[in-house]
């Protein structure tokens, strides 16, 4: 196990994160096999504006006790007067789910970014999360999660980010003022970024690599845009409640079906 005073370079992080897993293993206690950040702190290009993304994995599926007892305990983080203890984002996978390829997709109990308690959701049931897993990602307690985690095939890692680009773009496309706030509008345009970046390395990447790397490789007119996306970044949970700039919301509708095109253009 790590020390977790020093798990990231934030030392009030560093005491969330202690305060999660102290209060995980006395909810779990055997059942927690292990702790782990993914995302941005995994993959690297972290900020002060980054939700903390975890994945705790259990030996059994959790019981209704259980659960009662993490709703309690995410209630009471969320209380932290820290603002990491708000942007913890994050799910519990069985370690027979973890392990299983083929159950991408099912839901687990799941907790958003800016939420206080537990949800069933297949958010953080992907592919591209158990490559971060196994790869880079941080134990904070138990084993490294290769452990539980076979190596995952480029070409079916290829596979699921084109369909999640496509099967998200429909729905965007499709219903557009459902996301039709500043933090969405930012969020789409950097996610589109890393999605075609990482569907043509073949790897999982983070915002900042992937919109570095859409200025370069893609049509110069889009630059503006992805360059402005970094100001919806701060302070999300009242960005969600802002009015996008209706010309950038336009120009973020146009970029999802510009890279869609493209990603049509390299199909492995």
């Amino acid at each position: 196990m790590r020390n977790v005073e020093t798990i990231t370079p934030y030392h009030s992080l560093n005491k969330t994160l202690g305060h999660l897993l102290c209060g995980m293993r006395g909810v779990l206690s055997d059942n927690l096999v292990g702790l782990y950040l993914q995302g941005s702190f995994a993959v690297g290009d972290f900020d002060l504006h980054s939700d903390v993304d975890f994945i705790a994995v259990v030996g059994d599926e959790l019981h209704p006790a259980e659960i009662q007892e993490l709703q309690i305990l995410h209630r009471s983080i969320f209380q932290i007067p820290s603002p990491w203890a708000q942007h913890l984002e994050g799910s519990y996978f069985p370690i027979t789910v973890l392990a299983d390829q083929d159950c991408c997709g099912s839901p687990l109990w799941y907790l958003d970014n800016g939420a206080d308690h537990l949800v069933r959701s297949e958010h953080c049931n992907t592919l591209l999360v158990r490559w971060i897993l196994r790869e880079r990602g941080i134990a904070i307690y138990g084993p490294p999660a290769k452990s539980w985690i076979g190596p995952i095939p480029v070409r079916v890692l290829r596979e699921e980010i084109l369909r999640v680009m496509h099967t998200w773009g429909e729905k965007i496309l499709a219903d557009p003022d459902r996301y039709a706030n500043r933090f969405y509008q930012g969020f789409i345009v950097l996610s589109y970024c890393r999605m075609l970046h990482d569907y043509l390395a073949g790897r999982p990447g983070s915002k900042k690599e992937g919109a570095e790397w859409a200025k370069e490789n893609l049509d110069p007119r889009w630059t503006g845009l992805i360059d402005r996306t970094w100001d919806t970044r701060p302070r999300p949970e009242e960005q969600i409640y802002l009015t996008p700039d209706p010309d950038d919301f336009s120009s973020t509708l146009e970029f999802v079906r510009y890279i869609l095109k493209e990603s049509e253009k390299y199909r492995f």
